[in-house]
């Protein structure tokens, strides 16, 4: 998966993420989307306090997923996140695999904007905070509009 900093986590699918069937409810892959975004973000030593504290807010403004196949009660994932966007917008890509055979389960991805809180006015230009984090953690020799993989 391509981006510029990445995050992944291991998930054990519980009953309560089932359906009667049995089978993973599609709703919870956003759940799942979200706990590993906020991992990234706390990479970036950005996560939604810090967001607050900053005096923005980050709503989603677009979400995709593509479901490639079911996962089940008790099956272990991996839930995988990538910042591919910054400058004007936050783009996270997603990929769920299956911890054992490596199979795309789900992939997709988010955007969120940010908004001053204070104005309550969106911003076409990602506040300079979240870009000195990002630029903070990017390695030297690519620039910010590279992706590395």
């Amino acid at each position: 998966m391509k981006g510029i900093l990445f995050a992944e986590m291991e998930v054990e699918i519980p009953f309560h993420d089932v359906d009667s069937m049995g089978i993973t409810w599609h709703g919870n892959y956003l759940r799942y989307f979200e706990l590993v975004r906020c991992k990234l973000l706390d990479k970036i030593d950005y996560g939604y306090r810090a967001m607050q504290d900053s005096g923005f807010s980050w709503p989603i403004v677009d979400v995709q997923i593509k479901y490639v196949q079911s996962s089940t009660f008790e099956q272990t994932i991996i839930v995988k996140a990538a910042l591919v966007e910054w400058e004007n917008r936050i783009k996270i890509n997603y990929q769920v695999l299956d911890a054992q055979t490596g199979k795309r389960i789900t992939k997709g991805h988010t955007i969120q904007a940010a908004v001053d809180m204070q104005t309550q006015e969106l911003c076409f230009v990602t506040p300079e905070v979240f870009q000195q984090k990002v630029a903070h953690l990017l390695p030297q020799t690519h620039s910010k509009t590279e992706q590395v993989g």
